[in-house]
């Protein structure tokens, strides 16, 4: 345990000493900054049926593409490029510690970044005074459910990422597959979805399963599903047991 806290403190002063980091970090606000300047815009236009908060949680996959990439691509693959996780094995420290080091450490960042967006609806709280559209805003189920999805798929997304980055010692090789595994666990099973509508139904409840849009849907309504749960960890403990056996057999 006292191996692990250290390689968290230190995966952690890596992580917010880095320039890289920051710049990540002021991309992601930048972005998210603007898609939710876009949908309050959107919504001074016309009338909408669901709150903005909503629109903007279902655009969580846009920064993710590019947020756990950055995050997690160096993080096994620059250590065997440099030698350094060889010598970091031949100490009492094991490759579990190692990996769920780097994974808690991004992950917490990855947390950070996200929690610093309820800045923009108190921001306009205050900007706007208390009206119709700031109470929208500021509906706590939508906002607690929001936080709470982003929170739990944050372990799987962030676990991929460490496991891309077990598998070679290139971080664009690792940054690569990572959104590439994003972008079929996030939008490749709604699309297979709609085209297996007619062709394999019985697919359409094991589908269901893995939709992400499908449990965003629930947690922004309020309704926490313990499916979901047990899905999002269930996954993340096998991705990350995974790359412990992928470190341990490459070192």
């Amino acid at each position: 345990m006292n191996h692990f806290t250290c390689l968290l403190k230190h995966e952690l002063r890596a992580l917010f000493i880095a320039p890289s980091t920051y710049v990540t970090g002021v991309i992601f606000l930048l972005l998210m900054g603007f898609i939710y300047i876009l949908i309050l815009a959107d919504f001074t236009l016309q009338p909408h049926d669901n709150l903005p908060t909503e629109y903007f949680f279902q655009l969580y996959w846009i920064p993710v593409f590019f947020i756990v990439p950055l995050l997690t691509m160096k993080s096994i693959a620059e250590e065997r490029r440099m030698g350094t996780l060889e010598t970091l094995m031949t100490t009492p420290v094991t490759a579990t510690e190692i990996i769920f080091s780097k994974f808690l450490a991004a992950y917490l960042f990855y947390c950070l970044l996200w929690m610093l967006t309820l800045g923009f609806p108190l921001l306009v709280n205050l900007t706007v005074g208390s009206s119709a559209m700031t109470v929208r805003l500021l509906d706590p189920a939508t906002l607690l459910g929001g936080y709470i999805f982003v929170a739990i798929s944050g372990l799987l997304f962030i676990s991929v990422g460490i496991f891309s980055s077990s598998l070679t010692r290139s971080q664009l090789v690792a940054g690569m597959l990572c959104f590439s595994i994003l972008f079929i666990i996030i939008l490749g099973v709604p699309a297979v979805k709609t085209q297996s509508i007619g062709w394999f139904e019985w697919l359409e409840g094991a589908l269901e399963y893995f939709n992400n849009f499908k449990h965003l849907e629930d947690f922004s309504r309020g309704v926490i599903d313990t499916r979901h749960i047990v899905f999002y960890f269930s996954y993340t403990t096998l991705v990350l047991g995974i790359s412990v056996l992928i470190t341990e057999s490459k070192v």
